[in-house]
């Protein structure tokens, strides 16, 4: 299953949530704080996969990729002017964006270390100042604690909507899952997934960034980023390039 499907989660949470606007705050404050970071306001901004984020984003050229009709018509609806991309690799040469944003630890998605890799160097590739992403803390991670993500509780008045992330790990490799996501609201259950997973270490995110021409690599000590699907916080990670701004 792909990465869309994963985020059509986030965009049934953000749907059901009865404070949309206080979520559309966190997650703004979160691209902002990056941006006063680097002292850099970006004229383009790619988001992979929906995010709340993209709701409140003023930049002058906003481009999604990796997100479901669904979303499109959604984001349609809310008026938010958007050039949707099918697939990153039909993109011209040499063609980059000021910023991608990529949460949700969009890079975990992979089923071997090599699909990672390609991940990251096809997003760097794209990438003119600075990646905003996110990720845990895989090495202080308990094993223990890995096989569920906390669960979310949405109440509207009406229903519960809750949100429970499984992850079967893989006996012979740690470092590899299949994350399902249930959505349960009442008695009706939605699936999402099975998502092939893969955890990324900070360093190893640094190095395949640096391999793919990243001058710097920052884990913001500040920031957290907390999903709509899981009450678990990731670290929020840019990655930074120059290229003569």
């Amino acid at each position: 299953m792909s990465f869309e499907s994963y985020t059509d989660c986030l965009l049934q949470a953000y749907e059901s949530h009865t404070r949309p606007t206080e979520v559309l705050k966190r997650k703004k404050e979160i691209l902002d704080e990056i941006a006063m970071f680097y002292n850099y306001s970006p004229r383009s901004i790619l988001y992979v996969g929906f995010n709340p984020a993209i709701l409140t984003d003023t930049t002058e050229e906003i481009y999604l990729t990796a997100a479901s009709q669904a979303t499109q018509d959604f984001l349609k609806q809310n008026g938010i002017k958007f050039e949707f991309i099918p697939s990153l690799g039909s993109l011209a040469p040499n063609f980059k964006f000021d910023c991608v944003v990529a949460l949700d630890e969009y890079f975990t998605f992979a089923a071997s270390d090599t699909e990672q890799r390609a991940r990251v160097t096809e997003i760097c590739n794209l990438t003119r100042e600075y990646v905003i992403t996110t990720c845990k803390d895989y090495k202080n991670q308990e094993f223990k604690d890995r096989e569920f993500s906390v669960p979310a509780l949405i109440r509207n008045g009406k229903s519960n909507n809750i949100f429970l992330e499984f992850h079967d790990y893989d006996i012979q490799d740690r470092n590899s899952w299949l994350t399902q996501v249930y959505h349960i609201n009442g008695t009706s259950v939605n699936t999402y997934g099975k998502f092939a997973r893969r955890a990324m270490f900070f360093k190893q995110l640094a190095k395949f960034s640096h391999d793919a021409g990243a001058e710097g690599f920052t884990v913001h000590k500040n920031l957290m980023y907390k999903s709509l699907i899981k009450k678990n916080y990731e670290h929020v990670i840019s990655i930074r390039f120059d290229n003569g701004s």
